[in-house]
């Protein structure tokens, strides 16, 4: 029938530019690995978590893990975006990191099979994966570009999305059970041997040759530091996306820190209930994540920006008379939805507007107010916490990006209506 076969042509057109990057051989390569790979770091991430937790039974000593693993993203991920602008191949940092990364999981098995786990131990590896991944996100970032091109990279942002909140949604679930079943120890080995899966597919990529940058005899990483940071706030479409990503990252990202301690002091639940809630937040961040990439070729819709924060700052200041295990899956699901519909447009503003040679720079700022301000707000929510219970974790965050976003709107409330009316990057992505 017509109407069948007008159907099937574009439920394939969608699905054809739903998954674009996937047609080119290097991207398929590196997306496969780190599906793999990134299930085994949220497993990881879930149990070490819940290990901290059940040795202190302290918010705020929680709080601090989070603060330890991403203070060298805040202290050294702008000098490494110029480490990663001067340095010809961005695969090779990526493999390094992959490969230390592994090491890292390593210790944390061995550390746990032999019963020798201590708080101090969590302390010093969580500061090792905080090194690594100052090194590891901008270059990656900016590797998305080497893969699939411009013309791809909006669509290349939001499947390399997918895949993390895949992750993000498989990973606390499969280590929910195995904790309960066999222990962390085993959460911890499987991570191990997933690096295995994104070193493999980092073997098979060959990137295009890119242009070669003029030879420097020298390097100044303070002035290229400050250069890059002069680029960004001489750029209205990319000081803004900062001033914006600052609030939101700091204070409304802190659902590792906050979800243990809301599943048990609120919820009156268990690891299962805690791993639920993390399940929760990847099952929305997932669909985010399909429907972003379906529209990638529409590029950044600015009023997004709006309509996410406002559904996270709300949800979250909600929460504070949620205790249904059930309504709080449920909420938490929306804001995972609408965190990352953010975040993947304010990557896409910084990848679309950066110029080439400023490239690691600009993506190490998102580097570092995606993770790096995480200190920041993991030690508020943990502090939070420990004073005045887990019931204050959600709506305190959300309280607190009220705050910013108001004065921010307060002092330059003519240029943010600006930027958020300009139509620039609402073009389609050619």
């Amino acid at each position: 029938m017509p109407f069948k076969n007008l159907l099937r042509e574009q439920l394939r057109q969608i699905l054809t530019r739903a998954f674009a990057s996937l047609q080119i051989k290097n991207f398929r390569y590196f997306w496969c690995g780190q599906c793999v790979s990134l299930i085994g770091t949220w497993m990881q991430r879930t149990a070490q978590v819940w290990l901290v937790y059940t040795l202190t039974d302290s918010p705020l000593m929680v709080g601090l893990i989070g603060v330890c693993q991403f203070l060298p993203m805040l202290l050294f991920t702008l000098f490494a975006g110029v480490i990663v602008d001067h340095y010809p191949s961005k695969k090779i940092i990526v493999v390094w990191t992959q490969f230390l990364f592994m090491l890292q999981a390593l210790a944390f098995t061995l550390l746990t099979y032999f019963d020798l786990i201590q708080y101090w131990h969590v302390f010093i590896l969580s500061a090792t994966f905080g090194v690594l991944q100052t090194f590891d996100m901008p270059a990656r970032q900016s590797f998305f570009n080497e893969l699939v091109g411009r013309q791809n990279i909006m669509n290349a942002i939001s499947l390399n999305s997918t895949i993390v909140n895949i992750a993000k949604m498989i990973g606390p679930a499969i280590a929910g059970l195995i904790m309960v079943r066999f222990g962390m120890v085993v959460c911890f080995f499987l991570n191990f041997l997933s690096f295995l899966a994104v070193l493999t597919s980092l073997h098979y990529i060959h990137p295009e040759p890119q242009p070669v940058k003029p030879q420097v005899k020298e390097r100044h990483l303070l002035p290229e530091m400050r250069e890059g940071l002069k680029y960004i706030w001489q750029n209205e479409e990319l000081k803004f996306n900062v001033l914006f990503m600052a609030a939101i990252c700091t204070f409304a990202m802190n659902t590792e820190v906050v979800n243990p301690i809301f599943a048990k002091e609120v919820l009156q639940g268990d690891s299962s209930t805690y791993t639920a809630l993390m399940s929760s937040v990847g099952v929305g961040a997932l669909i985010a994540a399909v429907y972003m990439s379906a529209r990638a070729s529409r590029g950044v819709d600015k009023r997004l920006f709006i309509l996410s924060m406002s559904l996270t700052c709300g949800l979250q200041l909600l929460l504070y008379l949620v205790t249904s295990p059930r309504l709080a899956m449920f909420c938490i699901a929306i804001i995972g939805f609408a965190n990352l519909v953010f975040m993947n447009l304010a990557n896409s503003v910084f990848q679309v507007n950066a110029a080439p040679e400023y490239r690691g720079r600009v993506m190490s700022v998102y580097a570092f107010l995606n993770q790096g301000s995480t200190p920041i707000g993991n030690f508020y929510a943990g502090a939070l916490m420990e004073h005045y219970g887990g019931v204050s974790g959600f709506p305190g965050c959300g309280l607190a990006v009220v705050f910013c976003l108001s004065l921010l709107y307060f002092f330059q409330k003519d240029k943010v209506k600006s930027w958020l009316t300009n139509t620039q990057n609402a073009k389609r992505l050619t």
